[in-house]
């Protein structure tokens, strides 16, 4: 047993520290394929053959290419403006085909303190400005399915129109969304509440104006403002109106049905037809009741064309609906809330006079189904041995024909867009039409942890919700069922290893009591049924894999030994920060607001034992993977050391500001590990990684936002030098590596600082480590403002999202660090042995066996870690 006793107390030397380069990075998606969820808009351009946009919630929106893929046009989006992500309307600009326009904005309510925008592209999205309104925009808030809000007059396309929530009305732009100005003459502006009554503000929100949709029949001249609109709001009393003359004066439609809401509103020209379809529900998750009318503009008719229910009841809403304009008369709609036995959608070729489904009852629990299913472009998303398979989808917001191919289809579900380029075959005899996984290209899964394993047969592992999380042994090519996690979670928040035996892995779950292990670095996993009543949060798993810490959501944080039942751990506070140190069994740490607890005996107990600076908020703690001791944590305070085993802690210069990091593969054999993750520095937040230990620093972000920097999580790849993985809060997993050579120090500042330290002994057992350290003196002055916001937990998907926004305004740094470490580990391995597939072969300090067994090799990972590959 060898005691390591404290470092000494408030050194003060200075320490040399660079400013921060940028260095050029290859950044790309890490393939999960298919979408991943929720799509509540695709709009096609009318007078643009092969033109479309699918909008998110929260991922942004992506533009149709000719191969069926999809690309990403809101990837710049960063921390200042991360609720840019969600995207409550869309429109494509009929006579300048090459004008976009965005309605953005997270969230209308206090979690989100920012006020939306209109962004607006002449190069169909490649570039954008935009005009911040003075109220707030919810692309993910209830009834996000309904639309589209914003609308661009067929006629005089300088004129636009946007639909907003909250009571804030109908807006008016008349110089191609660059002002804007409220329609006072439109006074209905919406009085529905999904839930006014539920004690959760995200449903008490007026969700507002549906839709605006312009009859581009009406108007001698098609180069003046189209004088007739017509315009739904979400109230269940009278809900659709109509100006006749550009938006003057409004009125109700007369004859109109009431008591429903009208979700979608589209607009046939051949028919000079009106369909709207209508759910006593918001979307995209209720809705028990609804129609579809039809309203003939030329004789002022309504007629309801509701289709039959399969069951013979409707027991759902409808929601998206689309007009074949190579067809008259050819009209499609969804079920919106129908969640069982599967979605349904109805075709008619008469104008709703009659209507055909994509299933029928062949007598319960037979079904005929009119359809074939081709997942192959995202696998995972189709499980045909599943027992409540969802084939046909669920949460349908969108539909849409295009407008120059009548075989061409999509709508969006929960988790993909679906549709073929078959869709003429619903309307043979033996009707078949494909459903087809068509979102090739989106990524909208939102993550939760990563883990870049230091061995086993995966590159990484991936928690995140909805989808549970994966296995990736590819980053390029769409995941299988096979790479999902076979035990599933609906969400996966943390993932740890044991650091002694790294094919042992433990990962918690959304749910309560969703605990699972794993001993073959994550192919199969296993129920744990120690859980108690815990959910969510972070998982620890000691050196040895024999003891798990848990500080879940809704407690505090708790321990087992051997899957026993979990005990209370004293001290701790909810929400603590944890992670195991990767080579000592019994050494465990703890974070919260700026203070550090270590546990000597396997997380029996926690001791306070160092304060780090005047952070407010811990945000990861990562122990250094071959070391002892030594543990690195980020904090609202930057970024700290320590080598004595969370005794003390030197601050390292340049971050002010420290989100999600990790440590991976050193640049060159012998020198430290890489570290990279979210961190401001001289003011700027953005990625940024060392090869030194915090001496020198790049950021590699390019022109990457990433969202929110305090929802996103980092893997530093452990076997690949320079390759970082960002999981994001709705864009997926990103990958990068460097594409040109990291650039040297561009200038210096200096910096004073202040280790924080305590007396507190803490006892190792296998490896030890001395460090010799000078360092600091500090005097800092930053200006910090923090604002955070977090979404709701629904059936389909829990989304956390916040935002900070830093400004730090002086600082100055001189550093100058000498450190030592002499590191001994001891192994026992017979003489002659040979190593199993994927066990460790070689590496600094290993005395283990290093020839493989047939027909694997060593392969040489890192200066650390050799694996037989």
């Amino acid at each position: 047993m060898v005691a390591v006793s404290a470092l000494l107390a408030a050194v003060a030397a200075p320490l040399l520290v660079s400013a921060a380069p940028s260095q050029c990075y290859n950044w790309k998606n890490v393939k999960v394929g298919g979408g991943g969820g929720f799509i509540p808009g695709i709009v096609f351009n009318p007078t643009e053959k092969g033109l479309a946009y699918a909008r998110t919630d929260i991922g942004g929106a992506y533009r149709l290419n000719a191969d069926d893929s999809w690309t990403p046009l809101n990837d710049t989006v960063n921390s200042a403006n991360w609720n840019h992500w969600g995207i409550d309307a869309i429109a494509t600009d009929p006579v300048e085909t090459n004008r976009l326009y965005l309605a953005v904005g997270m969230y209308t309510i206090s979690w989100d303190p920012n006020n939306g925008a209109i962004m607006r592209s002449t190069d169909k999205g490649n570039t954008w400005s935009e005009t911040t309104l003075p109220f707030k925009v919810g692309g993910n808030m209830p009834g996000r399915g309904v639309g589209e809000r914003l609308a661009i007059d067929p006629h005089s396309n300088n004129i636009l129109y946007f639909g907003a929530r909250s009571g804030n009305g109908l807006w008016k732009s008349s110089d191609y969304g660059v002002n804007w100005a409220k329609v006072s003459s439109f006074t209905n502006v919406g009085t529905f509440k999904p839930n006014a009554s539920d004690p959760n503000e995200y449903m008490q929100d007026p969700i507002g104006i549906s839709w605006v949709t312009f009859d581009e029949n009406s108007g001698g001249s098609k180069t003046v403002a189209t004088p007739r609109i017509f315009v739904g709001v979400a109230d269940l009393g009278s809900s659709v109106f109509v100006s006749s003359n550009a938006g003057s004066t409004w009125t109700a439609v007369a004859g109109q049905p009431t008591g429903y809401i009208p979700h979608k509103g589209v607009f046939s020209p051949s028919e000079n037809v009106l369909y709207i379809s209508y759910s006593n529900g918001g979307g995209p998750y209720d809705g028990t009741l609804g129609s579809v009318w039809k309203y003939n503009i030329t004789s002022s008719v309504w007629t309801n064309i509701t289709p039959p229910s399969p069951s013979g009841d409707i027991y759902f809403g409808f929601g998206g609906l689309a007009v074949d304009r190579q067809k008259p008369g050819t009209i499609m709609v969804t079920a919106l809330n129908s969640w069982w036995p599967d979605g349904i959608i109805w075709r008619s070729t008469n104008s709703g006079a009659t209507w055909t489904s994509i299933w029928e009852w062949a007598g319960y629990p037979t079904r005929n189904k009119y359809y074939s299913v081709d997942y192959s472009a995202a696998p995972w998303i189709y499980d045909p041995s599943a027992t409540d398979l969802k084939e046909v989808g669920w949460m349908m917001e969108c539909l849409v024909i295009d407008p120059f191919d009548s075989n061409h289809w999509l709508y969006g579900t929960g988790a993909t867009i679906l549709g073929s380029r078959d869709l003429l075959k619903w309307d043979a005899s033996a009707r078949n039409v494909t459903l087809k996984s068509m979102a090739n290209g989106i990524e909208e899964t939102a993550i939760q942890d990563l883990l870049s394993p230091p061995s086993g047969p995966g590159i990484l592992l991936s928690g995140m919700y909805d989808a549970g999380g994966f296995l990736h042994k590819n980053l390029d090519t769409a995941q299988t069922l096979a790479d999902q996690f076979h035990l599933y979670f609906t969400g996966t928040t943390d993932i740890d290893y044991a650091g002694n035996s790294p094919l042992q892995m433990v990962r918690v779950g959304t749910q309560l009591q969703e605990l699972a292990a794993s001993n073959d670095g994550g192919v199969s996993w296993n129920k744990i049924y120690a859980s108690n009543n815990a959910q969510a949060g972070t998982i620890a798993l000691s050196a040895g894999g024999d003891i798990m810490v848990w500080s879940p959501s809704n407690g505090a944080p708790i321990r087992s030994q051997y899957t026993n039942a979990f005990t209370a751990i004293s001290l701790l506070p909810q929400g603590s920060v944890i992670a195991s140190d990767k080579r000592n069994n019994t050494v465990f740490y703890a974070g919260s607001t700026n203070q550090f607890y270590v546990s000597t005996n396997g997380a029996t107990s926690f001791t306070t034992t160092a304060t780090l600076g005047i952070a407010t908020q811990v945000f990861k703690i990562v122990p250094n993977p071959t070391t002892a001791g030594d543990v690195w944590v980020s904090t609202s305070d930057g970024l700290y050391r320590s080598t004595n085993y969370g005794s003390s802690f030197s601050k390292i210069g340049g971050p002010t500001v420290g989100g999600h990091f990790d440590l991976g593969a050193p640049k060159t054999t012998g020198a430290y590990w890489s570290i990279a993750g979210f961190f401001t520095i001289d003011g700027v937040s953005g990625v940024y990684r060392t090869d030194d230990a915090g001496v020198n620093w790049v950021r590699i972000n390019d022109a990457y936002g990433f969202g929110a920097a305090d929802a996103n999580k980092v893997a530093v790849d452990y076997k690949v030098y320079g390759r970082v993985f960002v999981g994001t809060n709705g864009r997926g997993i990103f990958y990068g590596n460097p594409s040109c050579t990291s650039p040297p120090p561009t200038s210096s500042t200096t910096t004073s600082r202040t280790s924080s330290t305590s007396t507190t002994p803490v006892t190792t057992t296998t490896t030890t480590t001395t460090t010799t350290t000078t360092s600091s003196t500090s005097s800092r002055t930053t200006t910090t403002s923090s604002t955070s916001s977090r979404t709701t937990t629904t059936s389909s998907r829990t989304t956390t999202t916040s935002s900070r926004t830093t400004t730090t305004s002086s600082r100055t740094t001189t550093p100058s660090t000498t450190t030592s470490r002499t590191t001994t580990t001891t192994t026992t391995t017979a003489n002659g042995a040979t190593q199993t597939h994927y066990g460790q072969c070689g590496g600094i300090g290993w005395t283990g066996a290093t020839t493989c067994e047939s027909p694997y090799t060593c392969q040489v990972g890192n200066p650390y870690y050799s694996q037989c590959l």
